[in-house]
């Protein structure tokens, strides 16, 4: 991972445009290619971001980002004040506490209960960013992610967008419809997962322990 801070202005061209003025910041450039900016302040979520595949050339005082698509994020530098590489290894991944792992492992066994017709793909399905917990097809074939929580708040409903962005990419899957899934979900939650197009499941899981192995319930 490449770390540089540095004051600089930024441009995103594409389906829409972006502008953030001079400023210092810190640039991430990550092993799977894709290259983030934060400020220090606002928020953890990068101001803006190109995800992989993508590509970086650097010319003096300028970072061009590209991606198959066209879309361009133009980083004009003016002052350097860090830049380093760390090796961070392989990561383990995630691990889910016991109820997150175990609505997975029954889902994954049911997957009909979210659809007639549903069939499973996949659990921990890859991606650059990040595993997908279970990748379906439902009853026409249409490529669909489930995200599951044990509480449903608004940071799952970003991942399982940044996960859908990403697989949409992708021709072979595209298009790819989300489902967030968890115990309870917060309004909030529920209101941007509808907004992006995202349907909301919650699920009792002390009833899905109960259930015997052909009879399968979601509420």
């Amino acid at each position: 991972m490449r770390l540089v801070i540095a004051r600089c202005q930024v441009d995103y061209v594409g389906r829409l445009t972006a502008h953030l003025p001079m400023a210092m910041r810190l640039l991430m450039v990550k092993a799977d290619g894709s290259v983030l900016v934060h400020s220090d302040g606002g928020s953890y979520k990068p101001l803006n971001w190109m995800s992989p595949p993508c590509w970086l050339t650097e010319e003096e005082g300028l970072w061009t980002v590209q991606n198959k698509g066209g879309e361009k994020l133009i980083i004009t530098i003016e002052e350097v004040q860090h830049d380093s590489k760390h090796e961070l290894g392989i990561d383990p991944g995630l691990i889910k506490d016991g109820v997150e792992a175990h609505l997975q492992e029954l889902l994954a066994e049911h997957v009909t209960t979210l659809g007639e017709g549903w069939t499973l793909v996949r659990r921990e399905f890859p991606t650059a960013i990040g595993p997908v917990d279970l990748m379906c097809r439902d009853a026409e074939s249409v490529s669909v992610a489930v995200e599951i929580k044990r509480r449903g708040e608004i940071d799952g409903v970003e991942q399982l967008t940044r996960y859908l962005e990403l697989l949409n990419r992708d021709p072979l899957l595209a298009p790819v419809k989300g489902v967030f899934a968890a115990q309870q979900i917060k309004p909030q939650a529920r209101t941007l997962a509808e907004d992006r197009g995202i349907r909301c499941v919650v699920l009792d899981y002390d009833a899905l322990r109960g259930m015997e192995s052909d009879e399968f319930r979601l509420f």
